[in-house]
C-alpha cells in the first residue's frame, strides 16, 4: 500500500511528534530526512491523499488514526528484526539498525506475527524500546535520563536515546549496557559531568552520555 519511502516519512513524523505537542513542520521532517523541504511538501501532499496526515498551513503535520498505526506497525516489524538479528545470527546491538531499517518495509503480516511468535513475543528490542503487540499496545515503564539523578541515586539501564553504531560501540567499551545497575557516586555542577558506579567499578562520564541513558529506579 505504501512505498519505501512513504513508509519512511511516516514513521519520522510518528517519532518527531513524541516530542512535539503541535504539528511537524516540514523543516523539521527535512532535517531529519536530509532532504529538500520541496520533496517533503510533495510527500506530505501524497500522504494526505491516503488520508495518513493532516496538513495546516502555520500549524503543520499531524498523523491520523490511520497514520498511526500505520507507524506503529513499521515500528513492531523494526523492533522485531533486531530482536532476530541480535538473538538468533549474532549481531550485535550497534550492528542491527540498519539492517532492519531494509527488513522492517517487509509488507507479510504473518511473516511478521510468526517471527514474534519465534521470538517468544518480546517485549523490548536490543535497545531498550518497547515493542508493539499485533494490535499495536505499546507496554510503557517508568524510566529517567541519568542526567536527572543525583548523587546517591541509582537504578537499572533500561534504555539508550542515541542508537548510533558510535555510542553502542563506546557503551560496550565502558561496560555499559541494559540491566547493568548504575549508582551515581558524584556530580559535578561544572559541566554536569557524573561518577558513577557499575558493578564496583567507578567510571566518569560527560552529561551528553548522561542524557542518553535511561533508568528505572
Amino acid at each position: 500500500m505504501f512505498s519505501q519511502s512513504e513508509e519512511n516519512y511516516i514513521k519520522t513524523i510518528y517519532h518527531l511528534a513524541a516530542d512535539c505537542e503541535k504539528g511537524i513542520s516540514t523543516n523539521a521532517i527535512a532535517k531529519q530526512l536530509a532532504t529538500k523541504a520541496s520533496s517533503v511538501t510533495d510527500m506530505i501532499k501524497k500522504l494526505s491523499e491516503k488520508k495518513v496526515v493532516v496538513y495546516k498551513k502555520y500549524q503543520g503535520v499531524t498523523l491520523t488514526d490511520f497514520g498511526k498505526r500505520t507507524a506503529v506497525s513499521i515500528i513492531r516489524k523494526h523492533r522485531l528484526w533486531e530482536v532476530f538479528l541480535v538473538e538468533k545470527l549474532n549481531f550485535s546491538w550497534d550492528e542491527v539498525h540498519e539492517v532492519a531499517e531494509q527488513l522492517e518495509h517487509i509488507k507479510s503480516p504473518k511473516l511478521i506475527n510468526e517471527l514474534d511468535a519465534f521470538l517468544g513475543f518480546p517485549k523490548r528490542d536490543p535497545h531498550g524500546d518497547p515493542i508493539p503487540d499485533s494490535e499495536g499496545n505499546l507496554q510503557v515503564i517508568e524510566k529517567s535520563l541519568l542526567a536527572t539523578f543525583n548523587e546517591g541515586e541509582e537504578g537499572v539501564c533500561v534504555g539508550v536515546d542515541d542508537t548510533s553504531s558510535e555510542f553502542l560501540q563506546f557503551l560496550d567499551k565502558q561496560g555499559i549496557a541494559l540491566g547493568k545497575r548504575i549508582e551515581v557516586i558524584a556530580k559535578e555542577p561544572f559541566d554536569g559531568s557524573f561518577l558513577i558506579k557499575i558493578e564496583n567499578k567507578e567510571l566518569s562520564i560527560s552529561n551528553k552520555i548522561a542524557n542518553n541513558l535511561y533508568i528505572q529506579k
